[in-house]
């Protein structure tokens, strides 16, 4: 198996992990985390930010899965959002989680 795919294997285990538990919650921010994983070539294209953030959504799916893969949080929201307009990739550290009152002002929160 080639390293791409180990660590690409390697970080969707972690990353689910760290979604369902926050046993990983840390002072470290989400993007220096993903960069360790490969620089900032991990999210961006030639480590630059997109103008849509289309690619960098590909890319969170690609270890990730998609929202509608994921929990019933994220599944609700296929189609209609990007990762990063919850998760603020470099602003947030490893294990904070977005709450839902940020865009929902009936009482929801993330569980």
């Amino acid at each position: 198996m080639s390293n791409k795919i180990l660590v690409a294997l390697f970080a969707a285990a972690l990353a689910v992990l760290t979604l369902s538990t926050n046993a990983f919650a840390s002072d470290e921010n989400l993007a220096d985390f993903h960069a360790e994983m490969g620089g900032c070539e991990s999210c961006h294209a030639d480590g630059e930010p997109s103008a849509d953030g289309e690619y960098e959504f590909e890319q969170c799916q690609s270890c990730h899965g998609t929202l509608a893969e994921m929990d019933d949080n994220h599944a609700p929201h296929d189609g209609m959002l990007m990762c990063a307009d919850c998760h603020a990739p470099h602003d947030m550290n490893v294990g904070d989680v977005p709450t839902c009152d940020s865009c929902h002002d009936d009482g929801r929160s993330a569980q």
